[in-house]
């Protein structure tokens, strides 16, 4: 008789153990669902948040700017052997400095965008005069291959002047495409380099037009 009822008591605890354990799984597989389900959210929103948002504006402002760059850092190139005034000497460095830097920048941009990248120009390519109204191919400001020629050709004070009054149209064209980037652009680094770009031009077109006005 009390042999029987160990025997019911131990099978009555092997089938509560065996319970308990079912529920013990079962809750921990729901654990780990949920613990999948949150490391997958983070990351849909990252790769989300990756990619990167522009307009045809931002396109356009890095694809213009770059030439745009590219011949202001040629301009700058000859003032080392051809400038004479020390002060227009220390400012060509400066520009090439800021500028070849920013044309890198936004040759990254098109490539991460997809975009075709305006491949380096020498002065040659550039048919249009030196006035803030745009030319044939939009981009206001840029020097003509007369006048690109002329400039290399110049030295010493003659140098200065040129390369002053062409700086100065070069720059106020830069500043207005710049505008243009911060008015309709989409794209936050893109405006912010325009931004940068406007202050940093207006500027020494001020520092250029002091030299000019003592040459």
């Amino acid at each position: 008789m009390k042999r029987t009822i160990v025997l019911r008591r131990a099978l009555m605890t092997g089938v509560a153990l065996s319970a308990l354990l079912m529920t013990a799984a079962c809750s921990d597989g729901n654990d780990v669902a949920g613990m999948d389900h949150g490391n997958a959210s983070p990351a849909v929103s990252s790769s989300a948040t990756a990619t990167p948002t522009f307009n045809d504006a931002d396109v356009m402002f890095a694809q213009m700017m770059i030439p745009h760059h590219q011949q202001a850092v040629e301009m700058a190139d000859l003032a080392p052997t051809r400038a004479n005034d020390p002060e227009l000497k220390d400012l060509a460095a400066k520009i090439k400095a800021a500028q070849d830097p920013e044309i890198a920048t936004m040759s990254g941009w098109l490539t991460a965008w997809g975009k075709p990248t305006p491949a380096p120009s020498g002065h040659n390519m550039h048919g249009m005069g030196s006035s803030p109204t745009p030319g044939p191919s939009g981009m206001p400001g840029m020097s003509s291959e007369r006048e690109m020629n002329a400039l290399m050709m110049a030295k010493g004070t003659d140098f200065d002047r040129m390369f002053a009054q062409m700086m100065i149209a070069h720059h106020n064209g830069a500043i207005e495409m710049a505008k243009t980037e911060q008015a309709n652009g989409a794209n936050n680094d893109a405006k912010a380099l325009a931004a940068k770009i406007a202050t940093d031009q207006a500027a020494e077109v001020q520092t250029l037009q002091k030299i000019l006005d003592r040459l």
